[in-house]
């Protein structure tokens, strides 16, 4: 058991017990359960709790806010109600109510058991290009460059296979065929530069375009799938329903070998045939979309995004943006939308630390100061439901400086080329493969903007009035 044990134990008493979980996951800063009945939780009790930042209700999840350390909680949690860590819960969960919610549901579930190790390829990449900048052409061809690229780039490419892992558990497929589905994907000789460097096209289907192989007399439709994202989570969903069918139908002595031949012989084909097809051009529209808003106008796109940022994370709504970076990433080598939030980060550590600054209270300032660390390191959440969210002016403040370094950044062009660090760490996510460096000078003066702005406005306009409500509180009534 860890350190967190008694912690753990308190949170499991005020969710209701583990008897009302269905299942429990958590990602960079949250517990995520699953209730059965999120009335026999206790928020009050929660939020009060030494070691709980807050508790939010957000796409069908009561999500308990810890903080950094929150995977250590996690595994105590789970050791004391005999939840297996990472696995798929067996009893089948109410899925959250509309549309978005069930898609941010999704987005979180699939992307949260991958994030520590996508965050970590990303820094080696970041590393990398950053080496590439000071050292100059000649490393681009050494063996040290090539090492330190596949260890960075592998899970970008191949993440298909990691998606296929982590969605399996989402939808209830057995992981390792999730797995197979991924690879399958990222097979080389099906992709379509593949398949447009081996000969001409045979046809044509309109917006679709062009095929150059058939599959049982069917035109095949052909994409580069190696780095996408929502191809995968599809194709996975459809097995997961596939394989609940096939267990109903092929006898038990039969499914070890059965149930995944019949899950892979027709989700596959279904997926190049139809949804990979689909999917691409959906998403190469989306894309589209967003690009032209801020060939428009970066400043307007640039700054909506800045603004918003720190107010979707509130609710976890941050997670709708990643698989659009990571489909321009893909198709662009690059990306604007998530870049703008790059700076709301630092002015909303910047926005507390002036907080910090003028406190009054001991104890405070003493949580104040390791939020302010965790903000530098692009983890908000303890800044934002600690301190500057329940204080509302720092928050809105924050999110000003937000718009205003993001407005710079996306006028100036400073897009982001890796999905990597947060904070100071991700810094060198806007160094170009080639090793320019333009996006990392430009990224750099929008968070000094973004953090004068909320510094100097909190300073100015924030007031700690914690000892004259701590005194009015004291204050013995009057005969």
């Amino acid at each position: 058991m860890g350190k967190y044990e008694q912690l753990a134990r308190d949170i499991l008493k005020e969710v209701g017990g583990k008897e009302n979980i269905n299942s429990l996951t958590h990602c960079i800063t949250r517990l995520r359960f699953k209730l059965k009945d999120e009335s026999k939780a206790n928020d009050d009790n929660l939020k009060n709790m030494p070691g709980v930042v807050t508790v939010m209700h957000s796409a069908g999840q009561y999500q308990v806010v810890i903080g950094n350390h929150v995977p250590a909680v996690y595994a105590d949690v789970c050791e004391i109600a005999g939840i297996n860590a990472g696995a798929a819960a067996d009893e089948e969960e109410e899925a959250p109510k509309g549309v978005f919610n069930k898609l941010i549901d999704i987005i979180s579930g699939c992307f949260s058991p991958i994030l520590g190790p996508m965050c970590a390829a990303g820094i080696i990449k970041g590393l990398n290009a950053l080496l590439n900048f000071l050292l100059g052409a000649s490393y681009a061809t050494s063996g040290t460059y090539m090492v330190l690229n596949a260890i960075g780039d592998a899970v970008f490419y191949f993440m298909p296979v990691m998606l296929g892992y982590s969605s399996a558990k989402k939808f209830k497929l057995n992981p390792v065929t999730g797995m197979l589905i991924g690879a399958a994907l990222c097979y080389p000789t099906i992709q379509a530069d593949a398949l447009k460097a081996a000969g001409k096209a045979v046809g044509s289907l309109g917006v679709l375009g062009s095929y150059y192989k058939t599959f049982a007399g069917i035109p095949w439709i052909a994409a580069n799938y190696t780095s996408t994202v929502v191809p995968v989570l599809v194709v996975t969903a459809l097995a997961g329903k596939i394989q609940k069918l096939a267990k109903k139908l092929v006898p038990e002595m039969l499914q070890n070998f059965f149930v995944p031949f019949f899950v892979l012989l027709i989700s596959l084909p279904v997926g190049f045939l139809i949804i990979g097809p689909v999917v691409s051009l959906a998403t190469n529209a989306l894309s589209t979309g967003f690009t032209s808003l801020f060939k428009m106008s970066p400043v307007v796109g640039g700054a909506l995004v800045g603004f918003f940022w720190q107010i979707l994370v509130i609710f976890g709504l941050h997670w709708a943006l990643v698989p659009l970076a990571m489909i321009n990433i893909t198709t662009l080598g690059y990306d604007n939308v998530l870049a703008s939030s790059f700076a709301a980060s630092f002015a909303q550590t910047a926005a507390l630390f002036a907080m910090f600054l003028k406190m009054k209270d001991e104890n405070r300032k003493a949580l104040a100061l390791p939020a302010v660390v965790s903000g530098i390191c692009g983890v908000t959440e303890p800044s934002i439901y600690g301190f500057t969210l329940p204080e509302k002016k720092p928050f809105i403040i924050s999110c000003i400086g937000g718009a205003i370094g993001a407005a710079f950044t996306a006028a100036t062009n400073a897009p982001v080329y890796i999905m990597g660090g947060l904070g100071v760490f991700g810094i060198v996510n806007y160094i170009s493969p080639k090793g320019d460096a333009h996006g990392m000078y430009m990224q750099l003066i929008g968070i000094v903007i973004a953090m004068v702005v909320s510094f100097v406005l909190t300073y100015i306009l924030w007031s700690d009035h914690s000892e004259e409500k701590t005194a009015e509180t004291k204050a013995p009534e009057k005969a």
